[in-house]
């Protein structure tokens, strides 16, 4: 196959026509022209998983977020993402981004969040207008838990990072009805709290907005990595592939975990009140 057979499939799971304005999407380098027989997705185009798809003979890097998401002059060798082009070149492999057009498509980011998590979905958390299926996912367990147990499912359902899984609420409260949104979400709260959900999942939550939310009785928080929200999605894009080829192209995910913090601590001093 083509790598121009590839960024077909890509375009019709993932139209870049519904990435937000500001978004960098599409192929950022290699020659459509190109034979691929084997495709790596990661989250991250990152020197790890780029080292990754060099190591495992593929043609294509297939990365939710954008490498040059700013305007750049030039990508110079001595440059990091420069560096991760001329690689990339070398090696004979193309680099294409799917971000937020991933996000809003049906299925995409937050669906295979989601899934991971156990839901089944009802609709979109916040419709797309005029047209396209908007973005977040809203969703229902098959039976209630108590939000201690539903953070330990979500802990169980992705990749363990140093960050972990935290939540904001009462323990005790009962977890049926969800929203979703992969990556940082924090800019769906006021539109969690009229969606009649239990609870809400998602990724770089701050402490401000975290407090307002909760103390104005809004539902419950869950807050995850940015990277290990958007990490199922790799597992969906890959699966999308494998259908439309048949066998033709090897489709794998990285194994490489491109969260960025590495080191974590609990503080075992005395002080605070509840």
């Amino acid at each position: 196959m083509k790598l121009a057979d590839v960024i077909a499939v890509l375009e019709s799971a993932y139209p870049p026509k519904t990435a937000e304005t500001w978004d960098a999407v599409g192929l950022v380098c290699g020659d459509p022209q190109e034979e691929v027989t084997r495709v790596l997705v990661c989250v991250d185009p990152t020197s790890s998983t780029v080292d990754e798809a060099v190591e495992r003979g593929a043609q294509l890097v297939l990365a939710h977020h954008p490498l040059l998401l700013k305007g750049v002059n030039g990508v110079p060798a001595d440059d990091p993402k420069g560096a991760l082009v001329h690689k990339l070149i070398r090696n004979g492999a193309a680099l294409y981004c799917a971000h937020t057009n991933a996000d809003s498509a049906l299925p995409g980011v937050s669906d295979a969040l989601a899934k991971a998590i156990g839901l089944t979905v009802t609709g979109p958390l916040e419709p797309a207008e005029p047209e396209g299926t908007g973005l977040g996912r809203v969703g229902e367990l098959a039976e209630p838990e108590p939000l201690r147990a539903f953070a330990q499912r979500v802990a169980a359902a992705l990749p363990a990072t140093v960050q972990g899984v935290r939540a904001a609420g009462d323990p005790e409260r009962l977890i049926r009805r969800v929203a979703v949104c992969g990556g940082a979400g924090d800019s769906f709260l006021d539109a969690v709290k009229h969606a009649g959900v239990d609870a809400y999942v998602t990724a770089d939550l701050r402490h401000h907005p975290v407090s307002e939310h909760i103390e104005s009785g809004g539902p419950a928080l869950v807050d995850v990595a940015h990277w290990a929200s958007e990490w199922p999605w790799c597992e969906q894009a890959a699966e999308i592939l494998r259908a439309a080829f048949g066998g033709r192209v090897d489709v794998l995910v990285s194994t490489r975990r491109t969260d960025p913090w590495t080191v974590g601590a609990t503080s075992t001093a005395v002080g605070g009140h509840a």
